[in-house]
């Protein structure tokens, strides 16, 4: 049942932001579009509570568990920037936008993004994390809490991961190149 929650918020969530943007842009309803985009947060809430209830009723945690708090990580720390990013584009291609910016290619202002990204899915993990050790405690010692402390796990080196990605970014900046009349004639010193 749980599983089955997940891909239904999943596709609820893309099915929500196809017709908030279609009523935002094509049918020329913002207001009507952003609230379709409000609803979004429904179906966390939505989530949140059958799991708490699954596990209530005496289910036994599992992966399927891990999985419902992971999703609801991920969407709170990357939803928003989802949403935003795919606004841009829709903006751009259909409404007569500005094109979408690009990310910062070189440089500090790239370690920065970097850093911006992975603020994101820090956040996605501690949310995760926060759940599913709150799960933990719901289920107390009655229960085999193991695949939730492994999903715990695999949070932590997420984590890990994009700290290592932006502090590579931090500490070996990747320079701009050259361009070409700005380089030296190879025969002149």
């Amino acid at each position: 049942m749980i599983v089955g929650l997940v891909i239904a918020c999943e596709v609820a969530f893309w099915v929500l932001l196809a017709a908030g943007l279609a009523f935002r842009y094509a049918l020329r309803m913002p207001r009507t579009g952003l609230a379709l985009l409000l609803c979004e947060p429904l179906l966390e809430v939505v989530l949140f509570v059958a799991t708490a209830i699954d596990l209530r009723n005496g289910a036994q945690p599992d992966w399927r568990h891990g999985l419902a708090a992971v999703y609801i990580g991920f969407t709170v720390g990357l939803g928003h920037s989802t949403i935003k990013w795919v606004d841009a584009r829709v903006a751009h291609r259909f409404a007569g936008g500005p094109p979408p910016v690009r990310p910062p290619r070189y440089g500090t202002a790239r370690a920065v993004h970097e850093w911006k990204v992975a603020g994101r899915w820090i956040l996605a993990a501690a949310v995760a994390l926060a759940l599913l050790q709150g799960a933990i405690w719901y289920v107390g010692d009655s229960g085999d809490t193991a695949s939730l402390r492994g999903w715990q796990q695999s949070m932590l080196w997420l984590t890990g991961i994009n700290v290592v990605i932006a502090a590579s970014y931090t500490l070996f900046p990747k320079r701009e190149p050259k361009r070409a009349e700005d380089r030296e004639p190879a025969g002149r010193r």
